[in-house]
């Protein structure tokens, strides 16, 4: 892991250092890029956009690890509401949220209770909720709040994250479920112990999930698969992959952020790929921020061009 990505990490999780940049004005010109303002109405008109340039879209409240229970059922009814108002847009968009924002830290009943209510008033509206990976610390416990949710409801789904040496298996234990899977490379740090320091290693693990699942969707439709990546280089690997199993170029979804190669995005859409944008909203953004520098060092380059054009 480079140096860059460790003090970007590091600094993610520093309550002190959110105090310090969250109200500097070149920080907050930076983050605008990548998200369009910190009210649910501001993601909905953005997803608005996006629909009408031929994208759908994943909308997630910013924020992690709430205090109380009475916190996390706030979330809860917060995304019950975004439920509502998608639907009030005409929009294709669905939901993505953390474990530790509806309550994980609380328990796992917390959690779970909060989680399903959020899904059950997203099912009757025919939308589907990712639930998200964080650290992995948490990863056994999300994994066990999915299955329990998965069991009664189809409109769920997970992300699995290709730094960890862990993923394969669980990947194979997920997948006789008829799971929805957003596979991503991994954005937290994390030891060498459980997870690939080496970018050349985290995408290499990232194919190889890649091809296992588009195997799994070609054998069972029921499958469904998001590749949450902007390296164009993967993208075109993954589309030929799925070429030479005969899939179709909808029968997978493209998944990027707000912001992040724009260019590749709308070049995707023209070639019949089916294309999702996460859009993240929500005051507590600074550690998802970081989390954005530590991931690509073009995003470090763009906020340092706003500080120079202060």
């Amino acid at each position: 892991m480079s140096l860059a990505r460790q003090m970007f990490l590091r600094g993610s999780t520093s309550p002190w250092l959110a105090r310090q940049m969250g109200n500097r004005r070149f920080v907050q010109r930076a983050v605008n890029r990548f998200m369009p303002g910190e009210q649910l109405e501001d993601a909905v008109g953005a997803a608005a956009t996006l629909q009408e340039a031929g994208m759908s879209s994943i909308l997630t409240l910013l924020g992690e690890n709430v205090a109380d229970r009475e916190a996390a059922e706030d979330v809860a009814s917060h995304y019950q509401g975004a439920v509502e108002a998608i639907g009030g847009a005409g929009l294709a968009a669905d939901l993505s949220l953390k474990p530790t924002h509806l309550g994980l830290d609380l328990g796992l009943d917390v959690a779970e209770a909060a989680l399903r209510s959020v899904v059950t008033r997203a099912g009757a509206a025919g939308r589907l909720v990712v639930v998200d990976m964080e650290g992995s610390e948490y990863v056994d416990d999300t994994l066990e709040l999915y299955r329990r949710i998965r069991s009664d409801h189809e409109n769920v789904g997970i992300c699995l994250q290709s730094y960890l040496y862990r993923t394969e298996d669980d990947l194979e234990s997920l997948i006789p479920l008829r799971p929805m899977i957003r596979l991503v490379k991994g954005a937290y740090r994390e030891s060498a112990d459980i997870a690939w320091p080496k970018k050349i290693d985290v995408n290499g693990a990232f194919m190889m999930r890649a091809v296992r699942l588009l195997e799994a969707t070609k054998a069972d439709p029921g499958v469904r698969v998001g590749f949450g990546t902007h390296d164009g280089g993967l993208i075109g690997d993954i589309r030929r992959a799925a070429y030479d199993l005969g899939l179709e170029r909808d029968a997978f979804e493209i998944q990027m952020l707000y912001g992040i190669r724009r260019d590749l995005q709308s070049w995707l859409v023209a070639e019949g790929c089916a294309v999702r944008i996460l859009i993240s909203y929500g005051p507590h953004w600074f550690p998802w921020y970081m989390r954005r520098l530590a991931e690509r060092p073009a995003n470090v380059w763009f906020m340092m061009r706003s500080v120079l054009g202060r």
